[in-house]
């Protein structure tokens, strides 16, 4: 089976060692995720195993032949293409003949009475032959089904790379990597920039996927449900843990748990025997004191003991301040509250009420009005219709998704005492240490602080003002997987009300109770965490496909298709129509089946698991109809000359 091969591999930048004495396999067939703290040489590994860079020391080993896509967080494209041409440039041959045949069908359009014509039409299926004998069409089928699945609608194609946005380039640079078809595919953050559908559609891709894939992530739920076993960078090395994310975190205690434990044997035990040693050196038992000192250290220099500590996940649990009781109270009421923006309707007909203590969730493809429910609560505007409105003295707290950088020349304890000017600066390092700043890294100016590091600087004021109403727009966006737990943790500990937009769907699992899903103007609400959610949709789309197979009725067969008449001589559903109204039905069979056609371009039918079956099985049941039509029509037509 293909592979790449890290065999002693050590990379370093400078003075900084990022990896060192790594050795590595990963084989087609299988799909890894690739996790670590962000820095820590996850990227590095990728650029390694693509012959982008080299190993100082070490071999990497690609098998012959094996074929890598990569695709990197800040992707290249040529912004001069359409989404359509950048996305096919794999398959640049069949978008020539592609152009060429518009070309020559615009020549037929346009010189219809020339006496040319004929010649045209002869290049014409010329060029079509050889387009549909290289696959042409099933690539333009497959192009639409991933440009779809991945959010794009059929008015995007022809849209220049230069006006897509950051996020639509990312997804572009996606699209243009999975219609490569590679052996093993890197991907690097691939669920950065899209949302829960577009998620959830490269889950059944890449489990469809014939080779392989290496994915770093922090979405824990995409972990679960496609890694067959995890690979941890930390310290410079590698781990490799059979088995999903769960199956790595509880593998993961254990080892350290057993490490804990050997450690403190091990160095219980050289404790002894140094006091032997120094007690017996200079006594009638000198010889063998020295005798086993030797033992001792050369049993310490070969590595036989544990004596670094275990590297065991930091406590990073990070505290809220006592928030006043308010368990069962009416905190947020929204009455048949509607937005829209010019004619797109956000959400309407919302009715919602939260009480304290409540823990509600908000998800939902992007621009179905999750930030601006977000913002009319705490004020930021007014609904179109119905009413939002807070009730009583409540303290808020507002994590905002888009936020302007924080300016000053302050540092980083500077900015989060302004939070809580009476703790001390030792209580501040510390708290900060929980969200990841050590050391001098307190002490940064605030504008030289990254985009992820201002939120976490946010986020730890935040926390320390303690709400008792919590408004979290996408937290975790710029956390990584122990940054992310940290907040899960303070979250369940947190007395007060959270309302939670967010795309985590391992972080609503473990921090909400109720579920708001807004969608297409459209809201549902269900109760427990997003598994509930999901669990309950897919046995309401099985109880819905159980109640098609019983009421199938007449002339239908178990799956609800029209049965095709297996011999003209039998009775017809059609025989007291006349030639005419057969025709009307005839075309407007035929017009059904050209708008089920053109919905194959919907996005949206790549994104439902049932939907592009569901299409399919309509348009066959309306060609098996169209067929019995026609069978029809040519009857009673040829009875009419008879």
């Amino acid at each position: 089976m293909p592979s790449v091969v890290l065999q002693n591999v050590t990379k370093q930048y400078g003075p900084k060692v990022v990896l060192e004495n790594v050795s590595l396999e990963v084989r087609t067939g299988e799909t890894v995720g690739l996790i670590g703290a962000n820095g820590v040489g996850k990227t590095t590994l990728f650029r390694l195993m693509t012959g982008e860079e080299a190993a100082d020391i070490g071999t990497v080993t690609r098998t012959g032949g094996l074929e890598v896509g990569m695709l990197p967080q800040e992707p290249q494209l040529d912004s001069d293409r359409t989404l359509h041409d950048e996305v096919g440039r794999a398959f640049d041959e069949l978008l020539r003949l592609e152009h060429r045949i518009h070309d020559v069908a615009q020549l037929v359009a346009d010189r219809h009475d020339d006496p040319q014509v004929d010649r045209l039409m002869r290049r014409y299926d010329r060029l079509a032959a050889r387009f549909e004998a290289a696959g042409g069409y099933r690539f333009q089928t497959r192009l639409n089904e991933i440009l779809g699945g991945l959010g794009f609608t059929q008015n995007d194609h022809a849209l220049p790379v230069s006006a897509l946005s950051g996020g639509q380039k990312c997804r572009a640079a996606l699209a243009k990597l999975l219609l490569q078809d590679r052996q093993l595919l890197l991907l690097d953050e691939p669920t950065n920039h899209l949302d829960l559908d577009a998620t959830r559609w490269l889950e059944r891709f890449l489990a469809g996927h014939h080779g392989g894939a290496v994915v770093i992530s922090h979405d824990r739920y995409l972990l679960d449900r496609l890694a067959e076993k995890i690979i941890e960078v930390e310290n410079r090395g590698v781990t490799v843990y059979p088995g999903n994310y769960s199956n790595h975190v509880q593998a993961k205690e254990v080892r350290q748990l057993t490490r804990q434990r050997q450690q403190e044997k091990d160095r219980e035990f050289i404790a002894k025997e140094r006091a032997f040693i120094a007690r017996h050196r200079s006594s009638q038992r000198s010889k063998e004191a020295r005798g086993r000192e030797t033992r001792l250290e050369r049993r310490i220099e070969a590595g036989e003991f544990v004596l670094d500590a275990p590297t065991r996940r930091r406590d990073s649990s990070i505290g809220f301040a006592e928030v006043a009781d308010r368990g069962g109270r009416l905190v947020l009421a929204c009455d048949r509250a509607a937005k829209r923006y010019g004619s797109k309707v956000l959400f309407e007909d919302l009715g919602l009420e939260v009480f304290g203590g409540d823990r509600l969730g908000i998800t939902g493809p992007n621009g179905t009005g999750k930030t601006t429910l977000l913002r009319l609560i705490v004020g930021q505007g007014e609904p179109d219709s119905g009413t939002v409105r807070l009730l009583g003295r409540c303290r808020l707290g507002y994590y905002e998704q888009e936020h302007a950088a924080l300016a000053g020349g302050a540092s980083v304890i500077e900015e989060v005492r302004s939070a809580r000017p009476d703790l001390s600066e030792q209580e501040l390092r510390t708290f900060l240490g929980r969200f990841r700043f050590t050391g001098n890294d307190v002490f940064k100016p605030i504008e030289r602080l990254s985009g992820g590091e201002q939120s976490r600087v946010r986020l730890s004021k935040l926390v320390l003002s303690a709400p008792e109403l919590l408004l979290l727009d996408e937290p975790t966006n710029h956390l990584d997987i122990l940054g992310r737990e940290a907040l899960e943790r303070a979250l369940a500990d947190y007395q007060g009300t959270i309302i939670v937009v967010s795309h985590d769907r391992y972080f609503l699992d473990r921090v909400i109770t109720r579920l708001l899903v807004l969608e297409s103007g459209r809201h549902a609400f269900h109760a427990g965490n997003y598994s509930d959610y999901t669990r309950a949709q897919e046995e309401a789309r099985q109880a819905e496909k159980a109640g098609r197979v019983r009421t199938g009725g007449p002339g239908r067969t178990r799956r609800g298709r029209l049965r095709r008449k297996p011999a003209a001589r039998e009775p017809s559903p059609y025989d007291h129509l006349s030639v005419a109204d057969l025709e009307r039905r005839v075309i407007a069979k035929e017009e059904e089946i050209a708008a089920l056609h053109a919905r194959f371009a919907d996005p949206a039918v790549y994104r439902d698991p049932g939907a592009a079956g569901d299409l399919q099985a309509q348009l066959r049941a309306a060609s098996e109809e169209l067929a019995i039509l026609n069978a029809a029509w040519e009857e009673r037509a040829d009875e009419s000359d008879r």
